[in-house]
């Protein structure tokens, strides 16, 4: 039977929904780097990345670069047609990409000087969240040099879901000032663990899904 020659719509809104999560930090991003390289005033907010500009600006780019390029990889149609893209851009774009924001995030929550509003159970949430994002990438790549494709899957899903947490924050940030107005330390954290325990959850679903669906796929053949 022929591959299908253009991509399922729904893939297509997939990516879509996948770039709009990316799109309000990725302009606060761009925001903060213009920031940087116009030399604006310091302040209290801009201080620490005014003073130690380069682990910022690190996480900015490597984000935009894995959110954007990222949201393509997993779409099977796309993927399937394009092995060649899918490799170059998991080895040369979103590998390094991934990690440097990884290890960035890492580098700010060590050495920053944040309010403190984001110390305590938000600085060791961001500790967890960047460990386990390096951890599920290096996990990827030795799953794919072993190929074993559904566990190089699986990682990366995982890895780009705990990337795009700062999206789903938007969200589970504005849903919480809606109700309960500006939150306190404890609210804060609630905020940012929601945004990112609601991204590992969906990424827990689509690997269960994918699972299933391989393991019908040879029974449908045989059938």
């Amino acid at each position: 039977m022929n591959e299908p020659r253009s991509t399922p719509r729904r893939e297509w809104l997939i990516a879509a929904g996948l770039i709009l999560l990316a799109l309000v930090p990725s302009i606060a991003g761009a925001f903060r780097i213009g920031e940087i390289a116009s030399g604006a005033p310091e302040t209290a907010e801009n201080a620490r990345f005014i003073q130690m500009p380069l682990p910022v600006v690190l996480h900015i780019v490597g984000a935009l670069v894995y959110s954007l390029v990222g949201a393509f990889q997993f779409l099977p149609g796309l993927r399937r047609r394009h092995t060649a893209w899918h490799r170059f851009a998991g080895r040369y774009l979103l590998v390094p990409a991934g990690l440097t924001v990884a290890a960035s995030g890492l580098w700010m929550t060590a050495f920053y000087d944040t309010p403190a509003i984001a110390d305590g159970a938000v600085a060791i949430t961001r500790y967890v969240v960047g460990a386990l994002m390096f951890a599920f990438i290096l996990l990827g790549v030795a799953a794919i040099a072993r190929r074993d494709y559904s566990s190089h899957g699986s990682w990366m899903i995982r890895a780009y879901a705990l990337a795009m947490g700062a999206g789903t924050q938007v969200l589970t940030a504005g849903a919480s000032v809606l109700v309960f107005g500006e939150p306190g330390a404890f609210g804060h954290f609630v905020q940012l663990a929601a945004g990112w325990l609601v991204n590992a959850a969906v990424a827990e679903w689509v690997i269960a899904r994918r699972r299933a669906a391989s393991r019908r796929r040879p029974a449908t053949v045989a059938a």
